[in-house]
């Protein structure tokens, strides 16, 4: 008789956006006129830019030509991207980094998800608390958290770093010595940057330690501040110790036509074996590449009228969350982030809990949020709100969050 992997039976309920997504639909269903303003679940509100839809017209276009057709494309995907990401995000910015260290795939979240797949089961792994809940369940699925633990809203064998008011949101180092290390910076869900040198601090940390670092730089394209790194590959050291994932969602509006990209130097190997070969194995044989198309889409992302055009679509996003932040914070809330991310980390009013909140404010005002519980215990106390809405949307939520009687 064929077996289960037992290990999915110990994830907690549904995914977070999927309870989220049933609660909005159980109050529709009862509430069918009623004009609810979602600013939960991190998908933007923008059209794609005309220099991207451009370039995906001109590679339809190409397609339907015996010169221009194409099948399946590089495992790697297609090198005039890989050359383009290599430039423009890396190397004009000092980083050491090739075209041939660059994996294009059909997102990050499916690089996140999949990445754990060339680690042993018997690996130590550290996430922040709150975490974005994909690395955390990932691991579940492949064995290594432990079994789900009631009294700390976590797994046994996961190093859970808090990120709290006291410690600024930013994770500090585990007394465990953990072998994988999750890095989300700037944060989701809090909305909180890293600096320079203390990035630097965990490079050197993993590096002599042999932990390596894997890390989201999915929001990126939203950090405004000096001193803020874009890349951990930044940081002296990294190339030894750190995958890098990057996603075209946020920044260029994706979330439709999924394409993401990971970086695995070439430096980095355990027990003499290359980990850079082996994610070219896998890549290769489970082969989760996004089409031509989207490729000459993702290129576009990098021309002059690609960066202007969604420069002005990043600055849009980030206006609201001013708006957002700065709304709440005169009304006495206490709220965090939203100046190197999109998201706005709000702290729920005293005898409340985050789904509390949420509740509150979908039945009372037709607002949705993301509650802070759903992120992992830290969380507990804080609510996320996006700033991908737009500008009416999320002038209209603020004044209904401020008009209701908390």
């Amino acid at each position: 008789m064929y077996q289960i992997n037992e290990n999915y039976l110990k994830l907690q309920g549904s995914y977070l956006f999927s309870t989220i997504a049933k609660k909005i639909n159980d109050y529709k269903s009862k509430n069918p006129n009623a004009n609810v303003i979602r600013l939960g679940i991190g998908d933007v509100t923008q059209p794609i830019v005309p220099a991207i839809i451009d370039a995906l017209h001109k590679a339809v276009d190409e397609m339907g030509t015996m010169e221009g057709f194409r099948g399946y494309g590089p495992e790697q995907g297609y090198e005039f991207l890989r050359e383009v990401i290599a430039k423009e995000d890396y190397q004009n910015r000092g980083c050491d980094i090739s075209a041939d260290e660059i994996f294009v795939s059909d997102g990050a979240k499916c690089d996140v998800g999949n990445i754990q797949e060339i680690f042993g089961q018997d690996n130590i792994v550290a996430v922040c608390d709150p975490v974005y809940p994909v690395y955390v369940d990932t691991n579940v699925m492949a064995g290594r958290a432990g079994s789900y633990n009631e009294k700390i809203g976590g797994f046994d064998n996961l190093v859970y770093m808090p990120c709290s008011e006291k410690n600024g949101f930013a994770p500090e180092i585990p007394n465990k010595t953990p072998d994988i290390i999750y890095l989300c910076f700037p944060n989701n869900p809090t909305g909180m940057a890293i600096t320079k040198p203390a990035l630097q601090e965990w490079v050197d940390y993993a590096n002599k330690n042999s932990s390596i670092i894997i890390y989201d730089a999915a929001y990126e394209a939203y950090i405004t501040e000096e001193g803020i790194p874009h890349s951990i590959y930044e940081c002296q050291g990294a190339r030894t110790c750190a995958i890098e994932m990057h996603s075209f969602s946020k920044n260029a509006g994706f979330t439709g036509l999924r394409l993401g990209y990971t970086v695995i130097p070439k430096e980095l190997v355990c027990n003499g074996v290359s980990l850079h070969s082996m994610w070219n194995r896998r890549h290769g044989t489970k082969y989760n590449g996004a089409p031509y198309i989207i490729q000459r889409a993702g290129e576009a992302v990098y021309s002059k009228e690609g960066k202007e055009q969604l420069q002005m679509q990043i600055s849009y996003y980030m206006e609201n969350a001013r708006i957002i932040r700065e709304g709440l914070a005169a009304e006495g809330f206490t709220v965090y982030g939203g100046v190197n991310a999109p998201y706005i980390w709000l702290k729920v009013p005293e005898k409340m809990t985050s789904w509390d909140f949420f509740d509150k404010l979908l039945n009372e005002v037709q607002i949705v949020g993301t509650p802070g519980s759903g992120f992992g215990a830290s969380g507990e106390g804080f609510f996320r709100l996006t700033a991908f809405g737009t500008k009416e949307n999320t002038l209209e939520a603020l004044e209904r969050i401020v008009r209701a009687k908390w």
